[in-house]
């Protein structure tokens, strides 16, 4: 992809997109923001999965993986299912997996500026408000 701008001009908004939206675009992307958040994001893309199995392959506490877990589920990103014993958690809308595709290519294309972006990456524990 290549795009030019002039470094003193914005770029325009893209058809559709208000600017009172911007917000809730932000923490759109602020939900994906984790890098741990995201790796369960991508895992649940991968086929639905339980606590356990989450904790197994994200391989961090239980207590975190829950955390990031319950912000995946306010945000709405992900749903969850009780069967017997276990609860299994899946992606609510199969955009997620354009959206991390899409993402993937601009990964793709961008990945020598975004590896030393001045943006520093946070460890994020959102309180649902």
């Amino acid at each position: 992809m290549d795009h030019v701008s002039a470094p003193h001009m914005s770029a325009p908004a893209a058809p559709g997109l208000l600017p009172t939206g911007s917000d809730t675009l932000a923490r759109l992307f602020a939900g994906l923001s984790d890098p741990a958040r995201l790796h369960i994001l991508l895992l649940l893309l991968e086929q639905e999965r339980n606590v356990s199995e989450l904790v197994s392959l994200v391989g961090s506490a239980q207590s975190r993986v829950s955390t990031h877990r319950q912000c995946l589920r306010w945000c709405d990103f992900v749903t969850s299912e009780r069967r017997g014993k276990y609860v299994f958690y899946r992606v609510r809308d199969p955009w997620f997996r354009e959206l991390v595709q899409l993402a993937q290519e601009l990964v793709n294309d961008h990945g020598a500026q975004l590896a030393t972006c001045a943006v520093p990456l946070r460890e994020t524990t959102p309180t649902p408000s």
